[in-house]
């Protein structure tokens, strides 16, 4: 008699979780976030909503993780068109010319704002962390942070290049262009462009460069 196979609880578990992050996106897009409940992202991945439950307390959860699990899936596809490894998309290019890096991957920024796949559930995630403080920090750890470190890391080796002064604060500096980025977006008050995005490294770096 042929051996059954057992069932690969965690191959299936995988499954759900990537049909979960799927429909959580999908229906943040389509209804928007207050429309959005456990039960239709249940019914949209085609699992229990006892199985969201057992993963997730809140829908906000749901959201967040589906929308790191995106970021890294975008990663990884990069990094396969590219032929190169997946930490290296995610590192800051180091070209020698500060300038040419920062706009680069400041364009890059403005292209992932405008684009409704990601723009619905950053939304959301920050409207809902305005009052949901917990998944505000939660935000912060899992999404920005790692982007911030690594401007830091490149303004710091742009201080040892001698392109940028010593006593500078790359923690301060680096608000100089993301931050205004961030909020014009937030706010809707003007175009996000990439011309916006390379006067923003033009304004910040007059202000850092050796005097």
């Amino acid at each position: 008699m042929a051996t059954k196979t057992a069932p690969d609880s965690s191959r299936r578990s995988e499954r759900s979780r990537r049909a979960i992050y799927d429909a959580a996106l999908a229906l943040i897009s389509e209804a928007g976030y207050a429309k959005t409940t456990i039960e239709g992202i249940a019914a949209r991945a085609g699992v229990g909503k006892q199985t969201i439950y057992r993963w997730w307390s809140s829908k906000a959860e749901v959201l967040l993780e589906a929308f790191v699990d995106m970021g890294e899936r975008n990663m990884a596809a990069a990094a396969e068109a590219a032929g190169t490894d997946p930490a290296s998309v995610r590192a800051l290019p180091d070209t020698g010319d500060l300038a040419a890096d920062l706009k680069h991957v400041l364009r890059a920024t403005v292209d992932e704002l405008n684009d409704p796949a990601f723009e619905a559930p950053y939304r959301a995630l920050a409207a809902e962390g305005i009052v949901n403080r917990e998944l505000s920090a939660r935000v912060v750890e899992q999404l920005l942070e790692p982007g911030l470190q690594l401007y830091v890391d490149r303004l710091r080796a742009a201080q040892e290049s001698g392109a940028v002064r010593a006593e500078v604060d790359p923690r301060i500096a680096l608000e100089l262009f993301v931050s205004p980025l961030a909020q014009r977006w937030l706010q809707g008050t003007g175009e996000l462009s990439h011309a916006y995005a390379d006067a923003l490294v033009d304004y910040a770096l007059g202000g850092l460069s050796p005097r």
